[in-house]
């Protein structure tokens, strides 16, 4: 399955007979079939926007070419004023996505505090007003950005821990390389 070696023009007739028999199905439909053909053939399946190219990430072969762990590394920054003007975040759940990525990916920490992200926030003169609503908004997206791990206190302003998820972690790290 992984042979580098597949006959190209092997290639192309699977893709005709793969678009020939999606063609008449529906949007759910189709990606139930790519993920059991996905899972069945032991491949991994990247999400990509409807605009995005592997294209730039091809060889002379015409083959992607498998990413690096380089990605998956922190990006180094002395300071969270450097982070977060290298990502250059627009709106309230961006910028808690970007301290988040601070003190889990550069700090090294398992989890954080809203309250924290608020108070570096306030610091770098870009405070939100309310992180609560910031978090659980990154908590909804589709796939998640960040998930609760605690909550200590019973009421509904009780100290809450976050963690990001890998898709949180890879969006700031888009962010950065613009």
């Amino acid at each position: 399955m992984n042979d580098n070696t597949t006959d190209p023009l092997l290639e192309i007739e699977a893709m005709r007979s793969l678009a020939e028999a999606l063609t008449p199905l529906d949007e759910a439909s189709c990606g139930r079939v790519l993920r059991w053909a996905a899972d069945r053939f032991g491949v991994e399946v990247k999400a990509t926007s409807l605009g995005d190219s592997n294209y730039e990430k091809t060889g002379e072969s015409g083959i992607v070419e498998d990413e690096t762990d380089e990605k998956d590394e922190p990006l180094e920054f002395n300071e969270i004023s450097d982070l977060y003007a290298a990502a250059r975040p627009t709106n309230d759940p961006e910028k808690a996505l970007v301290v988040g990525y601070w003190f889990q990916s550069v700090q090294g920490q398992n989890d954080f505090d809203a309250g924290r992200v608020n108070k570096e926030l306030k610091h770098l003169g870009h405070g939100v007003g309310n992180i609560t609503t910031a978090m659980t908004s990154l908590i909804g997206r589709k796939p998640a950005c960040a998930m609760q791990t605690r909550k200590s206190g019973s009421s509904q302003q009780a100290r809450k821990k976050y963690k990001l998820t890998h898709e949180g972690l890879r969006k700031v790290r888009d962010m950065i390389s613009g």
